[in-house]
């Protein structure tokens, strides 16, 4: 009984407030407020992207791979980002122009942020935090890191950012995702 007591009150301790993604407001790309909340019961897999980067031609296999799990249950989150080598210079309408006729891109984009440093955005803070989960310890390495979130909004699992979407083990991590 008491073991049981002790386990009881570390797993309450270990996991304060119970934030997960959910707890997330960000503006999408037209500056619109998106309670990420609405993804609950989705897998997410949450990308910072940037357009004169080595790696952006990962948005011609993100939208396919997109497409082709959206219906089971997956959402791809895009957060520009302009962190590393001022790779993603750009405002947010020409953001959505240059990923909309370069790559018809049509997973939810957002409005640029922060992803690492003083000013890092909170959603990034939390995301590289490990403090809820511990997917993930440290700062956001490049362009193209991502994260796979869990139906319930934690962090599982993170990426390099030069691991493809058609990676062997990134697929494993999405499948094992959609079928808990």
């Amino acid at each position: 009984m008491k073991t049981l007591i002790i386990a009881f009150i570390l797993a309450f301790i270990a996991v304060p407030g119970s934030k997960s993604v959910y707890d997330f407001t960000m503006n999408d790309i037209d500056g619109e407020p998106v309670k990420l909340q609405q993804f609950e019961g989705r897998v997410l897999l949450i990308v910072n992207v940037a357009s004169e980067c080595g790696l952006t031609p990962q948005y011609a296999d993100i939208e396919p791979f997109y497409q082709a799990y959206k219906e089971k249950g997956l959402t791809v989150l895009g957060f520009p980002a302009n962190n590393f080598g001022q790779q993603e210079p750009g405002n947010d309408e020409e953001i959505k122009a240059f990923c909309s006729a370069e790559y018809s891109v049509t997973f939810p984009m957002f409005s640029k942020i922060s992803v690492k440093g003083e000013d890092i955005h909170p959603l990034y803070a939390y995301l590289t935090s490990g403090k809820f989960d511990g997917a993930m310890n440290g700062p956001v390495k490049w362009n193209f890191q991502k994260y796979l979130v869990d139906k319930q909004g934690r962090v599982r699992m993170a990426f390099h950012p030069k691991t493809s979407v058609k990676d062997e083990a990134f697929v494993a991590g999405v499948e094992k995702l959609l079928s808990e």
